[in-house]
């Protein structure tokens, strides 16, 4: 079974790697037992209760019950008592390097590897052991003999293990009609290739292969009639082209009618809900799901429901996770007016109108064979790095998964589909772990509650990334 993305290469790396900022030094360098907790092990499992797992060279070894476990003599004991642990979240579906995140503005001059590294602490900082990035920046054709020249940031930072961050890869720029792709912030509409004959479609998947991408990203949408979008002919070269190089194909689309043409080509992955604005899976739909999981023809399916922040309230809003890591003066600029006006009603509203998209779009593809993964579309404007990806994930409830189910579509189905070695807490994962101070099984927001994150067996000082992002603030002047 074949999964998108490129195996993990870092499984034997020595922990001496992590030796540099934000606390991950060699102290875990030998074992580490974690005891007590109550364990969410991102299985189909009841948690454990006083657990113990053993953690050596950024992996877990052994998973069970405090006392049965054979515990190497002179390994580290950490007590997490009245604790309750889950591992670490995974997103599919990130925009990230883009943002200023002291300001909110957006550029492509704030594309650098810093900028994008800070992205990968601040996921990390709410949980997240990795994430896929579309619509990266990164050097292409321009498909008329010259180059975009935007260097290759992604590319260099994909892979590495960089000290207190959220693993990188990267799903490159994207194909999309021009002006179609990315949407939202100017910095970001040109980025994809834009194609708009077959000869440049297929072309383009040609360039976009040799950056070794984790999936081709293809856009088929008008924009509500505000451009042109990709048409069949041009979507099928590029799923044909990409498929013969052994590339899987993510799609944003928008009408039944072209998901029909989609799926029966083969695609495998979806940013957002394969059917929407108003329209709804029918029948012949989900029998093209169904027999191409029978057939195995590219079974591995998935897509990113979208439920985002809507059915938040304003108290989600006041949460001290979201103003730890974002200022006051960029929450109110961008959310303010939205939220002084939001009621109680609206609220009630955006969950029911939220579970009826459940049941009648997301849940019958789910139980059709299609995944649930976590994809929060992050880094656009307004969309709050880390912050809408926990919203992402307690959303799902109201649209109708019980909390833990939601927690292994997070965790465990979004790492697998991304090809990612993380997202259960079991022996041979790399060791990526929440430590909450209140059990989210009883409500999903007490995933909020995060007293600790571990990535790779150490823990990530989020102190000082507070202290950091703080003290940024500082600089903003008065609007």
């Amino acid at each position: 079974m074949r999964f998108f993305g490129f195996s993990c290469c870092f499984l034997a790396l020595s922990s001496a790697l992590f030796f540099t900022a934000f606390g991950q030094g060699p102290g875990t360098a030998g074992v580490t037992v974690f005891e007590g907790a109550r364990l969410i092990t991102g299985d189909d499992v009841p948690p454990i209760e006083n657990s113990a797992f053993v953690v050596q060279n950024g992996q877990f070894t052994q998973v069970g019950q405090r006392g049965r476990l054979r515990i190497p003599a002179g390994a580290a004991h950490v007590d997490l008592t009245g604790k309750t642990v889950m591992p670490g979240k995974v997103d599919l579906h990130g925009h990230i390097g883009f943002q200023h995140d002291v300001d909110g503005t957006m550029a492509k001059e704030y594309y650098t590897r810093e900028n994008l590294i800070d992205h990968l602490q601040r996921l990390a900082y709410y949980g997240f052991s990795a994430v896929i990035s579309i619509g990266d920046l990164v050097d292409r054709s321009d498909l008329h003999g010259g180059r975009t020249n935007w260097g290759d940031v992604p590319l260099q930072v994909r892979n590495q293990i960089i000290p207190g961050a959220a693993f990188f890869r990267t799903a490159g720029p994207g194909i999309a009609w021009p002006g179609s792709g990315a949407n939202g912030h100017p910095a970001r509409t040109d980025v994809p290739y834009p194609v708009t004959t077959v000869e440049e479609a297929r072309a383009a998947v040609d360039d976009y292969a040799k950056m070794k991408p984790e999936f081709v990203k293809i856009w088929v949408d008008d924009r509500g009639g505000r451009t042109k979008k990709l048409t069949p002919p041009l979507y099928l070269a590029i799923i044909d082209e990409a498929h013969k190089l052994n590339l899987p194909v993510g799609a944003h689309n928008v009408t039944l009618a072209d998901a029909k043409l989609l799926m029966r080509a083969g695609v495998e992955g979806w940013l957002h809900l394969p059917v929407r604005m108003g329209e709804v899976p029918d029948d012949e739909l989900l029998s093209i799901i169904k027999e191409r999981i029978a057939k195995k023809d590219r079974p591995n399916m998935w897509f990113n429901p979208g439920a985002g922040w809507t059915a938040s309230s304003r108290a989600d809003w006041d949460d001290p996770l979201l103003r730890e890591t974002i200022s006051p003066q960029q929450i109110q600029a961008q959310w303010g007016d939205y939220l002084a006006k939001l009621t109680p009603e609206q609220v009630d509203r955006a969950r029911r109108n939220l579970k009826q998209m459940g049941a009648t779009n997301a849940l019958r593809l789910r139980a059709a064979g299609m995944k649930i993964v976590l994809g929060s579309d992050v880094g656009q404007s307004r969309f709050f790095i880390g912050w809408m990806g926990q919203l992402e994930l307690e959303n799902w409830v109201w649209m109708g998964l019980t909390p833990a189910e939601a927690i292994i579509a997070a965790t465990r189905d979004s790492a697998a589909m991304g090809g990612f070695n993380t997202g259960m807490v079991k022996q041979g994962k790399m060791a990526d772990f929440i430590v909450l101070d209140a059990n989210p099984l009883d409500n999903i927001a007490n995933s909020r509650r995060i007293n600790k994150v571990y990535l790779r067996g150490l823990e990530v000082d989020r102190a000082a990334m507070r202290a950091k992002w703080q003290a940024a603030w500082r600089t903003i002047q008065p609007q």
